[in-house]
């Protein structure tokens, strides 16, 4: 099972746009998935689900399952501030460790309205996520200028769609 993550709690947000366009990519190779959207945790999950209420939250609890079955992961990251969203460090924190990701595998495509794609979010992301133990595939794809290179749910920029395509080709392998 692979879990796309979409990174960020702002409601329809561009990650949960193309994290449901990866989604279909994989469905498209025959591929079990399931979306992850940061939208869905708990509004007051800082509270209700960490620390000395770990555990006790159900959503955050079927949130942390979903996870425990995934053997891999997609992130969509969204760049904020140059990194990435405070919601996903959270989500990450609240997560059982080392065993939520140690030894599992990710890929991780970076979007953003301005020219980098989201490059400092993803360096800041891999190393928190080599942290943990887990293996980061080396192509990370960037969409750059996202309100006009993912139209209507499509990416209009070919070498962008190219390089998704071949990241998630290089996941299923990995």
């Amino acid at each position: 099972m692979i879990s796309v993550i979409a990174c960020t709690n702002r409601p329809n947000s561009n990650s949960l746009k193309v994290a449901q366009y990866y989604i279909n990519l994989l469905k498209e190779k025959g591929v079990a998935c399931t979306l992850i959207d940061l939208n869905a945790l708990p509004e007051a999950y800082l509270f209700s689900a960490l620390y000395h209420n770990q555990g006790k939250d159900l959503v955050f609890n079927s949130i942390k399952e979903k996870i425990a079955q995934s053997e891999k992961f997609v992130f969509v990251v969204p760049e904020y501030n140059g990194s990435f969203p405070g919601v996903l460090k959270a989500f990450i924190d609240g997560l059982d460790y080392p065993v939520s990701f140690k030894n599992k595998k990710c890929a991780l495509l970076g979007i953003s309205s301005g020219v980098m794609g989201g490059s400092l979010a993803l360096s800041h992301l891999t190393d928190i996520l080599n942290y943990l133990g887990m293996h980061v595939l080396a192509l990370k794809p960037r969409i750059t200028r996202i309100e006009k290179t993912f139209i209507n749910g499509e990416i209009t920029d070919p070498v962008v769609k190219d390089l998704i395509e071949i990241q998630v080709k290089d996941l299923l392998a990995f």
